[in-house]
């Protein structure tokens, strides 16, 4: 029989809030999770159910000592929440990164203009770049990386152990802040093929301007840049699939090992 004073006894509950605060924190910040909208019942009614199945193995491996204050478990569930969400974050470096590539050509193309509402990122954004936000997402289900988050947090249970330690050392912060400064080199990496194709194509529009002054270069170059911005970007779509389905790998890979 089950003694229900020990299961629910103080230290049980705190532990069992630890552990859904830090992937109440993972579902806040994670890809897919909090990218779309997810209604915020489902989101919190999973995390639970997850805490629920991860609770007897943390607290096979935890000696927590209970708060006994109220500032003191307040400590304790920031401390939770702030890994989860650093842990999503981090993974959600690759998402941000393409937004942000993507959003350079379309600027380039003429499309800034273009905007509707981007359920990824939850403000406006052309509509080729919500394209390319749902190849992400799509590549992301593909490759089971949804998977590599939840080891991640179950890992970190390991490493770093619900309690009063101070999770985040020297270390730790300087692995994260190498990760999300990959924002830019990503975004680079998804721009520079169709922005260099597109930035040479107004150089020479530029050359026939200045050789027939009497073209409307302007009515001729918004469509054309469109047209080229849009062909391109279908003869990039495999190659910039499989460049994401790496970063993808990479990056979750640097998030396992950095938690």
């Amino acid at each position: 029989m089950f003694n229900l004073d020990v299961l629910f006894s103080v230290t049980n509950i705190v532990l069992f809030m630890a552990i859904f605060t830090r992937l109440s924190g993972l579902f806040a910040s994670a890809p897919l999770f909090s990218t779309y909208p997810i209604p915020a019942q489902v989101k919190m009614w999973l995390a639970a159910a997850i805490a629920f199945i991860l609770f007897p193995i943390v607290q096979y491996n935890t000696h927590m000592i209970a708060p006994t204050t109220v500032p003191a478990l307040t400590l304790i569930l920031f401390k939770e929440f702030a890994i989860g969400y650093a842990i999503g974050f981090c993974a959600n470096i690759i998402f941000i990164g393409v937004e942000f590539g993507v959003n350079t050509f379309t600027v380039q193309m003429g499309l800034s203009a273009d905007q509707a509402l981007n359920p990824a990122s939850g403000g406006n954004s052309p509509v080729l770049t919500q394209a390319y936000t749902y190849l992400a997402s799509m590549i992301f289900i593909g490759l089971g990386a949804h998977r590599w988050l939840f080891a991640a947090i179950y890992n970190s249970f390991k490493d770093m152990p619900v309690g009063y330690t101070f999770a985040f050392s020297a270390g730790l912060v300087e692995q994260i802040v190498i990760v999300t400064s990959q924002i830019f080199s990503v975004a680079l990496g998804i721009a520079i093929p169709i922005f260099g194709i597109l930035f040479i194509t107004d150089i020479l529009l530029g050359f026939t301007s200045k050789m027939m002054p009497q073209m409307n270069i302007f009515m001729v170059s918004l469509p054309l840049k469109i047209y080229l911005g849009l062909l391109l970007s279908l003869i990039f779509m495999r190659p910039m699939a499989e460049h994401i389905a790496v970063l993808i790998e990479q990056f979750l890979t640097k998030v396992a090992i950095i938690f």
